[in-house]
């Protein structure tokens, strides 16, 4: 039995939802594509929550939510979709996990899910396909290495830039992107990781905190983001942001009652009328 069970993977419906029909040759141009993809396909979401669901990680039944039901996910769904994929194209690589930083000060937990490819040729590559904001396509693991896909820009680092690095664990890697805050766009430390290989056991634990504990963000209240190569969509809670790649944003509140119309019309999330009328239900109980 394959580590993250690419073999029941149905490859051919997978595809088509993320819309692939380039070479399935385990390369570099393939992962590549097949990264903007997913990473422009499947949005980001957290809905089954509010529904009172729990989320799941095998693969049978994020195949049904995620494919066949066209739904999105959060990272730890996102990540064991494209981890089955990559393993029954032949890609060699290691499951990470990371802690989303976005410039707090404080220690966050490891509740990220991301990837490392590597090759033959010794090259690595960060993916990071559940993020909800790209990147686009992977950036190779290099410190210092600062891309621009698209207008997005991204950069990683082996520590904070401008931080001593004696201070840090010396594998532990930061990824950086171009961002508006406070209206100065600079650069802003997404997420910490190290290369210390993570497992679907470490996964479903990782999972069950994130989608349960009290404390976890995504708990609080629904958090949906689709990503474009021109543009992010961000719906949390009630306030819908459109991000440009140049960083600039624009904020505006919407009415509960419309959430279920924007989410179908704008987050590619069309949910059933029962589960419209739930998640309604659900939010204005929080207000």
């Amino acid at each position: 039995m394959t580590t993250w069970h690419g073999d029941e993977l149905d490859l051919e419906a997978y595809f088509v939802r993320i819309g692939f029909d380039g070479e399935r040759l385990p390369s570099a141009a393939t992962l590549a594509a097949l990264h903007r993809a997913h990473t422009t396909s499947i949005p980001f979401e957290n809905l089954e929550i509010m529904l009172g669901r729990p989320i799941v990680l095998d693969l049978d039944t994020l195949q049904n939510k995620m494919i066949r039901r066209q739904r999105g996910g959060y990272c730890y769904e996102h990540v064991t979709l494209f981890a089955a994929a990559l393993e029954r194209l032949g890609f060699r690589f290691t499951a990470l996990a990371g802690r989303v930083t976005l410039g707090a000060e404080t220690k966050r937990p490891r509740t990220h899910a991301l990837i490392v490819v590597e090759f033959d040729d010794d090259r690595r590559w960060l993916c990071d396909v559940g993020f909800g904001r790209g990147p686009l396509e992977p950036i190779e693991l290099i410190a210092g290495n600062e891309v621009e896909q698209d207008g997005w820009q991204l950069r990683l680092s082996r520590a904070p830039l401008g931080a001593d690095t004696e201070v840090f664990h010396p594998d532990e890697w930061t990824l950086w992107q171009r961002s508006s805050v406070d209206g100065t766009v600079g650069w802003l430390d997404r997420h910490v990781f190290t290369l210390d290989p993570q497992y679907p056991i470490d996964y479903a634990v990782a999972n069950h905190f994130v989608s349960t504990s009290p404390r976890s963000p995504f708990t609080t209240r629904p958090f949906v983001q689709r990503f474009a190569a021109d543009v992010q969509h961000v719906l949390d809670g009630t306030t819908w942001t459109t991000t440009s790649p140049d960083g600039s944003s624009f904020a505006r509140d919407v009415e509960i009652s419309d959430v279920p119309t924007l989410l179908a019309d704008t987050f590619g999330v069309d949910l059933s009328s029962d589960d419209a009328a739930g998640l309604v239900a659900w939010m204005r109980t929080r207000t």
